[in-house]
């Protein structure tokens, strides 16, 4: 019998959000509007709407996570079924676990007979217990208990702080707080699990799940593992040259700006980016602005009589 969990694509841990979420991707995909001459989507359309409708309902999903159902909603108990009529066995209220009394099987003189005996005979059980038959009758195992609900969290990290992958500090839902370290290569939407910190379970603790929130930066930008700026410089220093100070996600460095260059070159500083999943950082790219003075007056009182005849869109082609 199919695995209503596997026919959904889900884990037997799946909220019940998780579950619907997957059922309605798979319906939108399978429903038989969207593939009239594909029936083998019809067939896995009904399939999956069989597993949802098993899985949304909390008591067969109990039943069958008990192993007391199968993926069709069928009972597991190889006796179900037999009922009280000629031939068959009776449920009995109490006494043996399997659901049967021992009056039920009584002898013509009303001996009763020990139902250990009819097992026995019934699946060729030796005196140790084991079958002699080929599988014989085996109960399944009962499912291990479950644990306790995971527990969400959202943590929003600052941009310099997720670059420099600095620890960030979370309160738990039982008030602790706990200090994480950002895993390499962390981005927006990044998930860490920290284990036992859901809720408590028959089975043991759930798991906390913290969902990375990268905040945006008033002038950093991200171009995946590096970092992006604009710097804006005077026309004085990119005509004689000069030494500035930069930000980075790591502090100020100096940067050299070599006399003549243009605004648009683009920089680089090793390592000043975010870092990598195969280990490592990006680079910062420090992209030159030239800024005219607010008041160009005293500037072009300067350049007056001067007149620059090149042609800077000549490759452009206008």
């Amino acid at each position: 019998m199919a695995d209503p969990y596997a026919t959904l694509g889900v884990a037997r841990s799946a909220s019940e959000k998780e579950i619907k979420s997957a059922y309605r991707t798979l319906a939108k995909e399978l429903h038989p509007d969207r593939n009239k001459d594909n029936p083998k989507a019809a067939e896995r359309f009904s399939q999956v709407t069989n597993a949802y409708d098993l899985l949304s309902d909390k008591d067969k999903r109990a039943q069958f996570d008990r192993g007391e159902i199968d993926g069709e909603g069928n009972p597991t108990n190889p006796f179900a079924g037999m009922g009280g009529g000629a031939g068959g066995f009776r449920r009995g209220g109490g006494g043996d676990p399997r659901g049967f009394n021992a009056q039920d099987f009584q002898g013509f003189g009303g001996e009763e007979v020990d139902l250990g005996d009819i097992f026995s005979d019934l699946f060729g059980r030796s005196a140790g217990g084991r079958s002699q038959a080929g599988g014989g009758f085996r109960r399944p195992p009962p499912p291990p208990p479950r644990k306790g609900a995971d527990i969400g969290y959202r943590l929003r990290v600052p941009f310099v702080d997720a670059a420099a992958r600095k620890d960030q500090r979370i309160t738990l839902a039982d008030g602790k707080t706990i200090d994480l370290k950002l895993p390499a290569g962390v981005e927006d939407g990044t998930q860490m699990r920290l284990k036992g910190k859901g809720e408590q379970g028959p089975g043991g603790a759930g798991d906390g799940i913290v969902t990375i929130a990268i905040d945006p930066h008033s002038f950093f930008r991200r171009e995946g593992d590096n970092v992006r700026l604009d710097l804006p410089i005077t026309l004085g220093e990119a005509v004689h040259g000069a030494k500035v100070r930069v930000p980075t996600v790591d502090g100020p460095v100096m940067l050299t700006i070599k006399p003549g260059m243009s605004g648009g070159t683009t920089m680089r500083l090793t390592g000043k980016g975010f870092s990598k999943k195969s280990g490592g950082r990006g680079d910062q790219l420090v992209t030159l602005e030239i800024a005219l003075p607010q008041d160009p007056s005293e500037l072009a009182k300067r350049l007056e009589g001067w007149q620059d005849d090149t042609d800077p869109r000549a490759g452009l082609g206008v």
